[in-house]
C-alpha cells in the first residue's frame, strides 16, 4: 500500500511540475509548494525528514528543511552564482561588455562569403554568450549589430535569423550558473568539470554544427531563395536602415583592456588549469577568488582612466545591485533542493533507484530517457534551464542507481536543454529573431531544428563513449 501511494503522489508531483513548466508559470515557487507538500505527506505516512535539527514540532519540521536548503546553497553554489551576477552587472555598467562585442563582431563586415559567415558568425556568437549569458539578450544584440550586416553581405533572413536564434548554446564555461550548480553537486572543482568533462563533449560539438549550419542553411537557401534584398526588406517593413552599432569610447591600449575585463576570470582560470597541468603546480583558485581579483583589477583600471576616486567607489555599487539580481537563479536552486527533498522523504528516489538497479542496460538508457524528457519539455515550453535547475539534485541518485558517472548523465540533460531551447517555437529567442525579420517563428525553427538536433544527438553519443 506505502509503494502504491507513494508511486502516485511521486508521479502526481512531478505531473504538476511538468503542467506548471508548460504554462511558464513561476516556477520557484511551484517547486517550493510541491517539495513541502510532499514532506507532510511523508510525516502522515510515519517517515522522518532529514533536518539540521529539529524544530521540536513535526508540523514545523518542513520549514527547517528550506532553511537548511538556503544555508548550504548560499555558502556554495548560491555564493559563486552571486558573485558572478555582480561581476557581470559591473561589466556592463562600465562599458566593458561593448568593447568586447565589438572587437568580435568587427572583423565580420570583412568577410565577403555569405556562407562561409555562416559557422564563423555562429561560433563567435557562441564565444559571447560567455559576455552576455542571457540568449535573448545577446539575440537582441546581435539582431540590431550583425543582422544588417549579414544582410547587406546577401545573407537570406533565414539564413541570418538561425544563426542568430542559436548564438548562446552550449559554449563551456565555469562562470555558467548550470556548470556551478552542477559541480558543487558532484563535490568537484568547477573548472576541472568544465575543462575536463563538459569541454571535451561541448567542443567537438560545436565545431560539428557549425559544419552542419552550413550545409543545411546553403541547402534550404537553395530550396526556398530569398526574394528580399536588405533594402527591400526595410522598405517593406517601413524602417529606414539602421545599424546599431555598439560604440565605445576606448581605443588603442584602452580598447584591449576593457574588451579583456569580462573575459578576465575566465582567463585566470584557464591559466590555473594549464599551470597544473604542464608545471605540476597545485594551485585550486576558484571561481570566487578570481572573480573578486578580477573585480579588483577593473576598478583599478577604472580609477586609471577616469581619475575620480569618489565615482569610481560610487559606481562599484553596481557590481553589489548586480549580486541581487541573479538572486532568483539561487532561489531555484534553492527550490529544486527542497522539492526533491519532498521526494526523497516519500520514498519515490529509493523506489527509482531500485527500479534502475534491476533493469538491463540502465547506463545506456537512463540518460537517453532523460533526454528525450527533456526535448519534450524544453519543445514545449521554450526554457532551456528551469527544468535542468529542478533535475539537478536528482542526478547522484540515479546514476548510482543505473551504474553511471553522473557527469554522463549530467552533460546530455546540460547540453539537450541548451541546443533544443533554439527549436522550440515558443522560445524567447526564436520569438526575437521571428519579431525583427519578420519571419514566422515555424521557418526560423525549421532552420535551426537539424543543426541543433545533430548537436544533442552528437553530444549524448560523446557523452555515453567518454564517461561510461
Amino acid at each position: 500500500m506505502d509503494v502504491l501511494l507513494t508511486c502516485v503522489v511521486g508521479i502526481l508531483a512531478v505531473g504538476i511540475l511538468v503542467y506548471m513548466l508548460l504554462k511558464k508559470n513561476d516556477i520557484k515557487m511551484t517547486l517550493l509548494i510541491l517539495g513541502v507538500i510532499l514532506m507532510y505527506v511523508a510525516l502522515l505516512m510515519g517517515r522522518k525528514l532529514e533536518v539540521s535539527e529539529t524544530t521540536g514540532a513535526l508540523l514545523l519540521d518542513p520549514f527547517q528543511v528550506i532553511v537548511d536548503q538556503f544555508t548550504n546553497t548560499l555558502v556554495g553554489p548560491g555564493f559563486v552564482i552571486l558573485i558572478l551576477g555582480g561581476y557581470s552587472a559591473y561589466m556592463n555598467h562600465i562599458g566593458a561588455n561593448k568593447v568586447t562585442v565589438q572587437a568580435l563582431t568587427k572583423p565580420i563586415s570583412k568577410i565577403k562569403s555569405i556562407y562561409i559567415l555562416i559557422p564563423i558568425v555562429f561560433l563567435i556568437g557562441n564565444l559571447l554568450s560567455l559576455v552576455i549569458p542571457s540568449a535573448s539578450n545577446l539575440a537582441i544584440i546581435l539582431l540590431a549589430t550583425l543582422y544588417p550586416v549579414l544582410r547587406t553581405a546577401g545573407m537570406s533572413r533565414l539564413s541570418a535569423a538561425a544563426i542568430i536564434g542559436t548564438s548562446a548554446t552550449i559554449v563551456p564555461t565555469p562562470l555558467g550558473s548550470d556548470n556551478v550548480a552542477i559541480a558543487s553537486l558532484l563535490n568537484v572543482n568547477v573548472t576541472d568539470y568544465v575543462f575536463r568533462s563538459h569541454a571535451i563533449v561541448s567542443i567537438p560539438t560545436l565545431l560539428a554544427i557549425a559544419v552542419v549550419h552550413y550545409f543545411w542553411q546553403k541547402h534550404e537557401d537553395i530550396k526556398e531563395k530569398e526574394i528580399l534584398t536588405y533594402e527591400e526588406e526595410l522598405t517593406a517593413n517601413g524602417s529606414p536602415e539602421t545599424n546599431m552599432t555598439i560604440t565605445s569610447t576606448y581605443s588603442g591600449a584602452k580598447a584591449f583592456i576593457y574588451g579583456t575585463l569580462p573575459l578576465l576570470p575566465i582567463i585566470l582560470l584557464l591559466f590555473v588549469f594549464v599551470a597544473n597541468i604542464l608545471l605540476g603546480t597545485s594551485l585550486n583558485i576558484s571561481v570566487q577568488v578570481v572573480s573578486l581579483i578580477s573585480f579588483m583589477i577593473a576598478v583599478l583600471v577604472e580609477f586609471t582612466t577616469h581619475r575620480s576616486v569618489n565615482s569610481v567607489l560610487k559606481e562599484t555599487s553596481f557590481f553589489f545591485e548586480g549580486m541581487g539580481g541573479v538572486m532568483s537563479i539561487v532561489a531555484l536552486l534553492v527550490a529544486a533542493q527542497v522539492f526533491v527533498q519532498g521526494l526523497t522523504s516519500i520514498g519515490i528516489i529509493e523506489l527509482v533507484q531500485k527500479a534502475m538497479e534491476n533493469i538491463s542496460g540502465a547506463g545506456i538508457l537512463l540518460p537517453v530517457i532523460m533526454v528525450a524528457f527533456t526535448a519534450v519539455i524544453v519543445l514545449l515550453s521554450g526554457s532551456g534551464t528551469a527544468l535542468l535547475f529542478a533535475m539537478i539534485p536528482l542526478m547522484i541518485p540515479l546514476s548510482k542507481a543505473a551504474g553511471i558517472d553522473p557527469v554522463a548523465l549530467s552533460i546530455p540533460m546540460q547540453l539537450s536543454g541548451n541546443l533544443l531551447r533554439a527549436v522550440s517555437p515558443v522560445a524567447a529567442v526564436i520569438l526575437i529573431a521571428a519579431g525583427t525579420t519578420k519571419l514566422s517563428p515555424m521557418q526560423i525553427v525549421r532552420r535551426t531544428s537539424v543543426p541543433m538536433i545533430f548537436g544533442v544527438v552528437l553530444s549524448l553519443v560523446l557523452s555515453l563513449i567518454l564517461f561510461q
